[in-house]
């Protein structure tokens, strides 16, 4: 199994994963032939790839940190808090309970397979950002937070405040939030109010831990200082404050947002290392890209030897010298070329992303 590129679908490849909608229906199964009409729809509904099953990835095994259902549920349930809060409506409260239950079903899960990396190429719907971008946060964050050998009691916490780390954009001017071009200075003042918000709305209306909100409120605090809307540095940051600001970037950053296309997985944590010890905390990104891959497995690269090849293994350190199964175009035995342990592999690198 490996993952494609929307651009880069193309008729007779075979569904690898099911495919749901924003509303949680199953589109097409997995074992379906993709059709012309099917990648109409999927690039209509915003979809930024599929995973496919074919012969160079036949043997590869993409594990989920989560199961499919628990992340629908936790979409739907994320978007039904937002849409409320925005409309004020009176049923919140039963909304948020179904947040406490999707917390705990979240944290149960990733403990169950917290000796995993995140190997998952993340398939987002376009229209529904927001609410993907949520429970990706909470996953990445719990998945840390079990590195920092937090107990099963803050893991909760932390996954509640990451869930809801963004909730106060539902305040904000919904133009600017949606604008595709930069933003003017005023509108990045009214923007940046939106963690302030968030928690004062959590604190005032909700019966939820203060450490729960103390993180909506820093997770765009940075560690050198420059960050908002307090200006706190260091550990003076809280710790699920710290953890969010790394979950939340890479998300977005390999997200297709408005205004950019989304960044490959090595080139966002790219981005988390060099800003190590000034955005983030130093000690969290070391953490972090041992348990987020750089090179998803399934993910074609082109080798500094000009060989390609398909990542079937990764390591937590390095992040960025995964075991590669060789792609032979005469079909000769299979091959493979481990970066990390291989001592005759130790000048090769990998030097991009290919779609096969």
């Amino acid at each position: 199994m490996r993952f494609i590129p929307t651009f880069c679908l193309k008729e007779g490849m075979v569904l690898g994963k099911d495919l749901y909608n924003n509303t949680g229906n199953l589109l097409l199964k997995r074992g379906s032939h993709i059709k012309r009409e099917y990648v109409e729809k999927i690039i209509e509904i915003g979809v930024q790839g599929i995973y496919i099953e074919d012969n160079i990835s036949k043997d590869i095994e993409i594990k989920n940190i989560i199961s499919d259902e628990l992340r629908i549920k936790s979409v739907q349930g994320i978007k039904n808090v937002f849409i409320n809060v925005e409309k004020n409506k009176n049923n919140i409260e039963h909304n948020m309970e179904q947040v406490n239950t999707i917390v705990e079903d979240m944290v149960d899960e990733i403990l169950e397979n917290k000796n995993l990396m995140v190997n998952m190429m993340d398939i987002k719907l376009f229209d529904d950002y927001t609410f993907f971008h949520s429970v990706n946060v909470a996953t990445l964050s719990i998945i840390m937070g079990i590195s920092v050998n937090l107990n099963k009691e803050e893991l909760y916490k932390l996954g509640l405040g990451a869930l809801l780390h963004d909730i106060g954009k539902v305040f904000i001017n919904q133009k600017i939030l949606n604008k595709k071009g930069k933003l003017e200075q005023k509108e990045i003042k009214e923007m940046k109010l939106h963690p302030l918000k968030g928690y004062k709305y959590i604190k005032s209306n909700f019966d939820f831990p203060a450490k729960s909100y103390i993180a909506i409120l820093e997770h765009h605090e940075k560690y050198d200082g420059t960050g908002y809307p307090n200006k706190k540095c260091g550990k003076d940051i809280c710790l699920f404050g710290r953890i969010i600001a790394i979950a939340d970037v890479y998300d977005a950053l390999t997200s297709n947002r408005s205004y950019r296309k989304a960044l490959l997985p090595s080139d966002a944590v790219e981005y988390i290392m060099a800003c190590s010890g000034s955005h983030f905390d130093l000690e969290l990104v070391n953490l972090f890209t041992r348990k987020v891959a750089a090179y998803p497995i399934g993910t074609c690269v082109k080798l500094s030897d000009g060989s390609t090849g398909i990542v079937v293994e990764n390591y937590p350190e390095p992040c960025i010298r995964p075991k590669i199964k060789l792609i032979d175009s005469n079909d000769r035995e299979t091959t493979y070329i481990d970066l990390k342990n291989d001592s005759n592999s130790k000048n090769i690198t990998i030097v991009d992303i290919i779609n096969i």
